[in-house]
């Protein structure tokens, strides 16, 4: 069948046709595709068309689709059991890698997603302060917890306001909204409200509002300014964890959270979060506490060990500075391009993950990032598309590498997205 006739009767049994929102291509316009295969870099659509893959399945996919050891390991688990709602071996080992990686993790607890993870840090972290309010930035996307998914008020240091049907407005108001990369702002929240915040929750890189670096001088001052008032911070590194570093964000910029929050890359594409940070707070995690939370699903085997051998292989491989050269590589040859046929552009990109921006100013926070031409990136996503180059169906999301890309990869996409200017 078609990718039009599947997507209909999707439509008639999922609402929008999806499991998630961004999959139906409404941002970007035409018609979406239903995924037959994946392989390596490439993934299939179920008419056969094969596309370069830089979605990356929105970043778990470090190793590439479907890694030969990653399916070995899951495949000798699932022989011997796919779920067993009790403590396997595999936890324990993942534990172990997770806390000898992540450098501010004592303790870790294994969730299904990366919404999980971050409800869970918020509920802890403020039990362990006793205080209810949250600051957030805006534009960063913490998962679909209501207590998060807010956006931003008036002012500089207000209240948020719901972000979606379904949050109520008194809860809305227990969380505070902030402009990313803004130190200054930070300072002012902390100075009305710091003996009433509970803590605050940062992507420590931006990647929901598409890929934004932060200033140094931002990380510090949130360092500084939870220390100082008795909050917590909390790093939301379920894109950076184990993306930017082995020991993600918190390890390059050398800036230590009290909660950090993982998912993605620590799956190794099965679904998979965790949440965890110093010992004295995560001791407060039911059983050995009273901040409850639990899940059938919780620590599930495959997810284990499809996480394990993706860390054994980055840990072996230290696949770093080859995937920041291969990222470099194909960003210069983009913004080469964009320039030759004039195109106002910026590219902000660190590690292997990167985000064109159809803009003419530089891209640091939400409010600049909005700034960007999203029609014309819709019509860009269409033109690759059709050459068979696939990226995030949104202007505000991240490219990602994959240690599967080659250098031939590149150079063809190059020539594919040189032919898909040329046809805007």
């Amino acid at each position: 069948m078609r990718n039009t006739d599947l997507f209909e009767m999707a439509k008639r049994y999922m609402p929008g046709g999806v499991s998630s929102p961004v999959r139906a291509f409404k941002a970007v316009g035409g018609n979406p595709i239903v995924v037959e295969k994946a392989k390596g870099s490439k993934i299939w659509d179920v008419e056969g068309k094969e596309y370069i893959d830089f979605l990356c399945s929105w970043g778990p996919l470090i190793l590439g689709h479907s890694h030969p050891l990653v399916v070995e390991a899951i495949f000798q688990q699932a022989q011997k059991g796919l779920s067993y709602g009790l403590t396997n071996v595999h936890e324990i080992t993942l534990s172990q890698m997770v806390c000898q990686l992540v450098p501010s993790i004592e303790k870790v607890r294994f969730v299904s997603s990366g919404t999980e993870a971050t409800m869970s840090a918020i509920r802890l972290a403020r039990a362990y302060t006793k205080r209810k309010y949250v600051v957030k930035f805006d534009g960063c996307y913490h998962g679909h917890y209501d207590s998060l998914l807010v956006s931003g008020g008036s002012g500089v240091a207000t209240f948020g306001v719901p972000g979606t049907a379904g949050v109520p407005e008194e809860l809305a108001k227990l969380t505070l909204v902030l402009p990313y990369n803004d130190h200054l702002a930070v300072k002012e929240a902390f100075n009305k409200y710091g003996e009433d915040i509970a803590c605050v929750i940062v992507e420590p890189v931006a990647g929901n509002m598409g890929v934004v670096v932060p200033d140094f001088e931002f990380l510090k001052v949130l360092r500084k300014e939870t220390e100082k008032y008795g909050a917590l911070l909390i790093f939301d590194e379920v894109i950076t964890g184990f993306r930017v570093s082995l020991g993600g964000a918190q390890e390059l910029f050398g800036i230590n959270p009290d909660i950090t929050c993982l998912g993605k890359i620590l799956g190794g594409g099965m679904p998979l979060g965790a949440y965890g940070g110093r010992e004295e707070i995560m001791d407060l995690v039911s059983p050995q506490g009273f901040v409850y939370q639990a899940g059938t699903l919780s620590g599930n085997p495959l997810s284990m060990v499809a996480g394990i051998k993706t860390i054994e292989m980055l840990t072996k491989e230290k696949p770093y500075s080859y995937l920041e050269l291969l990222t470099k590589k194909l960003v210069d040859g983009i913004s080469e391009l964009l320039k030759e046929k004039g195109i106002p552009h910026r590219i902000n990109w660190i590690a292997s993950m990167f985000t064109l921006f159809f803009t003419r100013g530089d891209v640091r926070d939400f409010k600049s990032a909005k700034a960007s031409d999203v029609d014309m990136f819709g019509k860009f996503f269409r033109a690759l598309l059709g050459q068979g180059i696939l990226i995030p169906p949104s202007q505000f999301e991240a490219w990602f590498l994959s240690l599967a890309h080659t250098q031939e990869d590149i150079d063809i996409a190059l020539e594919k997205i040189k032919k898909a200017l040329g046809s805007l």
